[in-house]
C-alpha cells in the first residue's frame, strides 16, 4: 500500500527528530570529551608550571642560603683577622716595651760591664778568628776597653790557651745611637760578622719565646699541631 502524504511527512519528521537527537547526543559527547581533555591538559600545564615555580624558588632559596654562608664566613674571617691583628699588635707592643727597658740596661754600669764581657767572649767563640775587629757605641768605648781583657781571658781559658787572638777596637766606625748596647765583631776582612748587640739578643730570644708567649697571653691554640 502506498503511504499517504501525511504518513510520509510524519515518518520524515520522526526520522529528522531521531537524527537530531543522535546529533545532539554526539555533540554532547564531543563536548564532554573536549572538556575532559581540556581539563587534563590544563591540569598538566598547571602542574608543569607549578613544578617550574617550585624549582625556581628552591634555587633561589639555595642561592640565598649560599650567600648567607659566604657572608657569615667572610664576617667570621674578618673577625679572626681582627683578633689576630690585635694579638700581633699586643705582642709588638710588648717587644717595644722590652726594647725600651733594654735601653736602660747600660745605665747600670757594673751590670752592663759584666754583660759586655760575656757578649765579647761569646762573639769570639762564634768567630774563632786569630784577628778580630770589634765595634761598640762611642759612649761604651771606655767600658769596652775595661772589659776587653776579661773577655779575651774567658775565651783563652775555654780554649785552653790553644787559640791566639788579637782584638782591634774600631774607633773610626761606631755603632749607631739607636743601638741599646753590646758589640759587633768581625774577622779581619769583615766578610764574617757577629752582631752581638743587646737588640739582636732581644730579637733572638723573642723569636724563640714567641710560641710560649702566645700561649701565656692568649692560651694554647687547639688547632696548632706544631709550636715552632
Amino acid at each position: 500500500m502506498s503511504l499517504t502524504d501525511s504518513e510520509v511527512a510524519r515518518q520524515i519528521k520522526h526520522m529528522m527528530a531521531f537524527i537530531e537527537q543522535e546529533a545532539n547526543e554526539k555533540a554532547e559527547e564531543i563536548d564532554a570529551k573536549a572538556e575532559e581533555e581540556f581539563n587534563i591538559e590544563k591540569g598538566r600545564l598547571v602542574q608543569q608550571q607549578r613544578v617550574k615555580i617550585m624549582e625556581f624558588y628552591e634555587r633561589k632559596e639555595k642561592q640565598v642560603e649560599l650567600q648567607k654562608k659566604i657572608q657569615s664566613s667572610n664576617l667570621l674571617n674578618q673577625a679572626r683577622l681582627r683578633v689576630l691583628k690585635a694579638r700581633e699588635d699586643h705582642i709588638k707592643a710588648l717587644l717595644e716595651e722590652a726594647r725600651t727597658r733594654l735601653s736602660k740596661v747600660a745605665e747600670d754600669k757594673q751590670r752592663y760591664k759584666q754583660i759586655l764581657t760575656g757578649l765579647i767572649s761569646q762573639g769570639l767563640f762564634q768567630l774563632l778568628e786569630p784577628v778580630v775587629v770589634l765595634r761598640c757605641r762611642s759612649q761604651d768605648l771606655d767600658l769596652v776597653k775595661a772589659t776587653l781583657t776579661a773577655g779575651i781571658e774567658m775565651y783563652k781559658k775555654a780554649t785552653n790557651g790553644t787559640k791566639e787572638i788579637k782584638v782591634n777596637l774600631d774607633t773610626d766606625h761606631y755603632l749607631g745611637n739607636e743601638v741599646s748596647g753590646g758589640v759587633e765583631l768581625s774577622n779581619r776582612n769583615e766578610k764574617i760578622k757577629v752582631i752581638n748587640t743587646l737588640d739582636s739578643r732581644l730579637d733572638l730570644i723573642f723569636q724563640q719565646m714567641l710560641p710560649e708567649l702566645r700561649d701565656i697571653l692568649f692560651g694554647r691554640n687547639p688547632n696548632r699541631r706544631f709550636t715552632d
